[in-house]
Formats: structure tokens, sequence, C-alpha cells
């Protein structure tokens, strides 16, 4: 598996606080799901906020986001768990794609819209680093369990204090779809410049409606669970959600854009 063309790439070796890094990041065995969700369309602009960029996908008075989930199970970087919070968008003054959402079909280095990372928590503290570091990826270290039975599943994001839940995504699934892998084009902040980061995306995907699935915010009054509440998700069901548990990635270096 790790020897196919797909991972046959020149790698570069970086320095972290915690470890030596070689990019891009190579992902050969991951399970996740991703919950798509239209948050009312204010809260997303309160979060991104100063930040230059602006929803892509709108629908009336709501805009699309992502809470996705990832157990990665052997990397280039060792074991971990991790869950993101990501903002469909574009750059103020970038035209909307002709295309519309279909646009993230296209290949993430030739595509508009992107993915801003609001949070990304993880389980270990090389992949802390490295990803603060490199990227200006908005991580920190806690707990994340994660639990994938066929259409079940059930994944939490502790608060690092140990003692209170920050979000909680569990039920089953509905009924779904084969469906294309999505590759993703992410954006964060690095030292006050905003940084575009291609990833790599190969492995079958299922598009299931929401099921049961329902997203918790727990008690926790840290910045993510606060975030997630501005987002108006509390209490909510995904539109849909999609399950891999064959996915593999390329993590790339990110590279400088300017804001239009």
């Amino acid at each position: 598996m790790k020897n196919r063309r797909f991972f046959r790439v020149p790698r570069t070796t970086h320095h972290t606080s915690a470890g030596l890094v070689d990019l891009p990041i190579l992902y050969f065995d991951v399970r996740t799901v991703v919950a798509f969700f239209d948050a009312p369309l204010a809260g997303v602009e309160q979060v991104l906020e100063g930040t230059h960029l602006v929803p892509a996908v709108v629908r009336g008075r709501r805009a699309a986001c992502a809470l996705a989930f990832y157990e990665y199970r052997d990397t280039s970087v060792g074991v971990y768990n991790e869950m993101g919070t990501a903002i469909l968008v574009l750059r103020e003054g970038e035209p909307r794609p002709a295309l519309g959402p279909l646009d993230l079909m296209r290949s993430p280095r030739a595509r508009r819209i992107g993915m801003y990372v609001v949070d990304l928590p993880v389980t270990t503290a090389l992949a802390n680093a490295a990803g603060r570091e490199l990227w200006g990826y908005p991580k920190f270290v806690t707990e994340i369990p994660f639990e994938l039975r066929g259409r079940h599943f059930d994944s939490s994001v502790m608060d690092p204090d140990g003692q209170r839940r920050i979000l909680r995504l569990r039920g089953d699934a509905g009924r779904g779809i084969v469906g294309p892998p999505l590759s993703l084009s992410t954006y964060t902040f690095l030292d006050g410049a905003l940084i575009r980061t291609p990833v790599d995306v190969r492995g079958p995907i299922r598009i299931h409606s929401s099921g049961s699935l329902r997203l918790e915010i727990g008690a926790s009054d840290h910045p993510m669970a606060q975030r997630l509440r501005t987002l108006g998700l509390a209490e909510t069901a995904p539109s849909f959600v999609t399950i891999s548990d064959r996915f593999q990635s390329k993590l790339h270096a990110g590279t400088r854009v300017e804001a239009l």
C-alpha cells in the first residue's frame, strides 16, 4: 500500500518543536466521517470576521460548513485522531465559480472554493506542533474518541481540562450512495499571512443522509465550543455526511496567497 504511485512523491524535511517532519505528510490508512451543515449565515460571517474570507456556498440566510472526524491508523507522523471545523470560503472579492459547489470536484490547485479551518484538535504533540508551526492550523491536544461501525458513528472532542466535552456527534447515518473522493484546499493563517494548502485524497467514500446523527455541544467554555455555538450548530442534524474506511491522503506544504 505504501509503495504505490500515489505516495511516490519527493519529500523535504522540516524542523518543529516536537521533532522532524517530512512533507508531504502521508496518510496510508484512515477512517473518516465528514458531516456537512447549513449554518446560520450571521454566525458564519461572525466567525470569519477579519479574515478577508467570505462564505462560498450560501443558500438564503444559511452557509455551508463541515465537521470532519479522522482516525489516522497509519501515517508518516504516527497514529492519532483529529477533528476539524471548517467553513467553505472564497477570498473576499473573488468571483464565485460558475460551477457553484461543483467547483469542489476540481483539483485542489485549480478550484476557487477553499476550507477555512476554524479549529483542529488532535491527540498527539507531534501532530499539534507540525500543524501549528508549518501551516498555522489552529490545533490543540486533547482526547478524541472515535467509533465507526457500519453506518453507526460516535465521536467526541473533550475539553483539554479533562472534565467536560466540547462536542459529540453520534447516531446512525441514513442510506448512502457511492461518491467520488473529495480532495481539499485549506486556508489558514501563519505569522499573519494567508496560507493555502492542497490535500490530495483518494479512496472510496459513501454519501449518506443524516439519519439519526445529531451534534451536541457540551458544557465546555473552551473557545472551540464557543465558536460552535456562534455558528449555531448546537443540537442540529447534518445536511448529509460522507463516510470512508479506506481513505488515503497527502498533506502538502502550504503557499502564501494574497487577499484580493
